[in-house]
């Protein structure tokens, strides 16, 4: 069982989310976009968002500033939650700019937010739950693509619920997180996407 939840732990991990929602994005936007500029986006953002993340960790795991992946004390977190922020800054003004695709624009924007405040959180020694931040604002953001772009995608909705359920249930049974920091990481996941969309939706 334990096997089973770090799996669930590892497939969904909080650097995939964010190339989970770019792709959704390309295979449901009704938008033309040229298929080489696609494959442009998607390759930036994996270098961006999930090699570089790894290599950065090895990095700190080399110069003693990180244990596991997991990031499990909440000193663990911030030079990599800062680490994070300035990527997604990067992304921001290079890669996803507010005149390009303004629906991932503001999808950054909501990580960029959720990172800040999982960063202060860190700070003042409360380690919200990352996972859980990254699998709800995922979520929060189909929703508003589902009604942006007027699709059905009930199925995906429930699909990503019970991956929500899944991730949390394997956080608590790993005994990583308690039930109020799964809480408040999915709030931070959550509101962020739910304020902005109100600049592009």
């Amino acid at each position: 069982m334990d096997r089973l939840f770090k799996c669930i732990s590892l497939v969904f991990h909080p650097v995939l989310m964010p190339l989970f929602g770019v792709t959704f994005y390309f295979a449901k936007s009704p938008r033309f976009i040229p298929t080489p500029i696609i494959q442009a986006k998607i390759i930036s953002l994996f270098i961006l968002t999930v090699l570089l993340p790894i290599l950065l960790y090895f990095l700190l795991k080399t110069i003693g500033k990180t244990k596991t992946i997991y990031l499990e004390t909440p000193e663990e977190r911030v030079l990599p939650l800062l680490l994070n922020c300035i990527i997604t800054l990067l992304i921001l003004f290079r890669v996803l700019p507010s005149t390009e695709i303004i629906e991932l624009y503001y999808f950054f924007v909501g990580i960029l937010i959720s990172s800040l405040a999982c960063l202060i959180l860190a700070i003042l020694k409360f380690k919200a739950s990352i996972h859980m931040i990254g699998v709800s604002g995922v979520f929060m953001f189909y929703v508003a693509l589902s009604i942006h772009f007027s699709i059905n995608i009930i199925g995906t909705l429930a699909l990503m619920f019970i991956i929500m359920g899944s991730v949390a249930s394997s956080r608590l049974h790993l005994k990583a997180h308690n039930g109020k920091e799964l809480i408040i990481g999915c709030f931070l996941g959550l509101l962020p996407q739910l304020i902005l969309v109100n600049y592009w939706l």
